[in-house]
Order: C-alpha cells, then sequence, then structure tokens
C-alpha cells in the first residue's frame, strides 16, 4: 500500500512490518547530483563553460520531457540559450549529453522587444517581437523567407507554446555575428526567434533537428516558479533514490513510486 501525504510531499511505502519514508526533497536533492555529474564530465574545451545553475535546470527538464515522450529516445542532445548573458557573449551550447562533448558554442539573438544588448522583456504573443522563455521541442528544417529554418514547439504553456503559430523559428541571420558588435556595440535582433549566425544555421538546425530539447533561460520568478518541466521531479530519480535506500538497507526492492507521485504537489521549497 502506498499512501501521499501532500502537505509534506512524502512517500511511504509500506510492505510487512517494514516502513520506509523518502521525501520529495530527497530526490531533487538525487537530481541535482546527477546533474552535477553530467555537467562534470562535459569537455567544454576552449568554450567559456555554461552556468552550473542553468544547465541543471535544463537537465531537469530534458529528463521530464524525455520522461513524457516528448523527445526522440534515440539522441541525446540539448541546446541550452542563457539569455541572462549579453548577446554580445556566445550564449548558445549544444551539447551532446551520450559523449559529453559541446557541439556548438555560438551566439546567439533575441528579439527587437526583448532588449538591447540584454534580455529584459519576454512574451508570448503574436507580433511582441520578443522572445519566450522555457523548453522547446525541435521540429523539421523548412525552407522560408530566412534561408534553411527549423520549426519549434513550445512546451510551456502560458510562456512559448504560442510559438509555432508566431513562426518562432531558429534561422542564420547576417546580423548575427562579431562584425556586427564591433560596428554596434551589440549583437542584432531578431524578431523573437534565436537566431544564429549565417555560416552556422544549416550545421546547428541538421544536429539539433528531429524532437531535440532546447531550453531559453532568464532568470524569471515567475517562470521559474510556474514551468511544469523544472517543478516535477523525473520518476528515475524517485525510483534510483529508492532503489539507493533499498542497497543501504539490504531490503529487497520495493514498490516503483512513480505511480504514487503526483507532480502537482511539489512543494516550492523544492526549486532549485
Amino acid at each position: 500500500m502506498i499512501v501521499m501525504c501532500a502537505s509534506s510531499f512524502f512517500v511511504k511505502v509500506v510492505k510487512g512490518e517494514e516502513n520506509s519514508i523518502v521525501t520529495g526533497s530527497s530526490a531533487r536533492v538525487s537530481l541535482v547530483q546527477k546533474a552535477d555529474q553530467v555537467y562534470s564530465k562535459i569537455n567544454f574545451g576552449k568554450s567559456e563553460p555554461l552556468s552550473r545553475d542553468v544547465f541543471r535546470k535544463a537537465y531537469t527538464g530534458f529528463l521530464n520531457l524525455k520522461e513524457a515522450g516528448k523527445l526522440n529516445e534515440d539522441r541525446s542532445i540539448i541546446s541550452i540559450c542563457d539569455f541572462s548573458l549579453s548577446s554580445n557573449e556566445k550564449r548558445l551550447w549544444v551539447i551532446d549529453l551520450e559523449t559529453s562533448r559541446v557541439l556548438v558554442h555560438s551566439l546567439v539573438a533575441h528579439g527587437q522587444g526583448t532588449g538591447d544588448e540584454f534580455a529584459l522583456n519576454f512574451s508570448n504573443t503574436e507580433n511582441s517581437h520578443q522572445s519566450s522563455l522555457g523548453f522547446y521541442v525541435t521540429d523539421e528544417p523548412y525552407m522560408g523567407d530566412n534561408g534553411y529554418s527549423l520549426k519549434l514547439r513550445g512546451m510551456d504553456v502560458g510562456y512559448n507554446d504560442a510559438a509555432y503559430s508566431r513562426a518562432i523559428v531558429i534561422h542564420g541571420a547576417a546580423y548575427v555575428c562579431d562584425a556586427y558588435i564591433a560596428s554596434n556595440k551589440r549583437l542584432g535582433r531578431s524578431w523573437g526567434c534565436p537566431a544564429v549566425p549565417a555560416g552556422m544555421a544549416k550545421n546547428i538546425i541538421n544536429t539539433i533537428k528531429s524532437k531535440t530539447c532546447l531550453y531559453i533561460y532568464y532568470p524569471s520568478k515567475s517562470y521559474l516558479a510556474k514551468s511544469v518541466w523544472l517543478n516535477r521531479t523525473p520518476k528515475m530519480m524517485q525510483d534510483d533514490l529508492l532503489d539507493d535506500y533499498n542497497k543501504l538497507n539490504n531490503k529487497n526492492p520495493q514498490p516503483k513510486l512513480a505511480a504514487a507521485i503526483d507532480s502537482n504537489h511539489v512543494s516550492a521549497a523544492t526549486q532549485f
């Protein structure tokens, strides 16, 4: 019998006369530790390392999207735009989690309505010309007004789920380059698309197309508190934690926890 106490997010697993308690916060710690293990293996080479905290968030969403069946099971590519950084910095990383390699480290533009050198404002609204925060799943390439481009499907309701209808896509742009920065003191801006250097667009698109994870980060308190992909603990973390508990205590395997856990009960205190 499995009982949920929503107020403290305790999960009690009972077998015979044996009781074990696993807390949601413990599973969250396990998730952070797992993310840090993966991060420590990434070979950034000469590239500026991605923020560890941003990677933790991106990895959490990646696991949840994969668990929800949204991503290609045969690929472990994650793309991360850190829009807390200056647009004059290379703030796009494409990482192969299977080989721990950085495949792309590049400049990437934000929308005209989002800010000048720095991103400040975000929107999910048509004609806002603003970028949209959150997790995306890449779709298929096509030839459009900006040449070879990649459709995106926003996964965060209210934050980027209008991306497909707004034609928010990845495409190349001549204004995404060091020469533009030198002349204008900032990178060029799009109409909301995460535009990349024209000469790199085809390679980037072909690398991340077909249902891989893209995360556009900015430290928005509202978004970080409400994103379902950030505030749900993946089933694998609950299962791994329980397995570790059983091994530590020489117990027989216990029933898995996933069926008993309602992700909507995750406390805000478990966020990171």
